[in-house]
């Protein structure tokens, strides 16, 4: 538990954070994937990867499942219906798209939230609404080893 309260610290420490396309620096600017490598950064130190560059539609020109990849390669995979306080949440924005939106989970319970940040708009803690639910591809959670 003490790790998943050091999660949503950290996350909801990015809030208000502008959106900026490939960047992950608290309070100047990141992205989806720049707001949980600022947590993983705070959970371990160094990122486990250098992150090429790449684009906002990720590779759904390719229909190449690049960032599903990479989520499993870092981060332990879990059923969707296991649901806890920061668990990595990955989203299909549209049926039968790529996977290439990252949230982490917030609340659980009756009135669920997420921590994310999306073009046009700083990090925010949004509710886990039924059609950000229905988005859901995939559920992890950091490693448990910590710094």
């Amino acid at each position: 538990m003490q790790q998943q309260q050091q999660i949503l610290n950290e996350a909801r420490s990015w809030i208000g954070t502008p959106y900026l396309h490939q960047t992950s620096e608290k309070g100047a600017g990141c992205d989806c994937l720049g707001l949980l490598r600022g947590v993983w950064r705070d959970l371990f130190g160094e990122e486990p990867a250098r992150i090429p560059a790449y684009t906002p539609d990720w590779s759904e020109p390719s229909r190449d499942e690049v960032l599903w990849r990479a989520a499993c390669a870092y981060l332990v995979v879990k059923p969707l219906t296991q649901e806890a306080p920061g668990d990595v949440l990955l989203f299909r924005m549209r049926r039968g798209s790529v996977a290439k939106h990252l949230g982490l989970q917030g609340t659980c319970g009756a009135a669920p939230t997420f921590i994310h940040a999306y073009s046009g708009h700083a990090v925010t803690e949004s509710p886990l609404s039924q059609p950000w639910g229905r988005r859901i591809a995939a559920r992890f959670e950091f490693p448990k080893e910590s710094n």
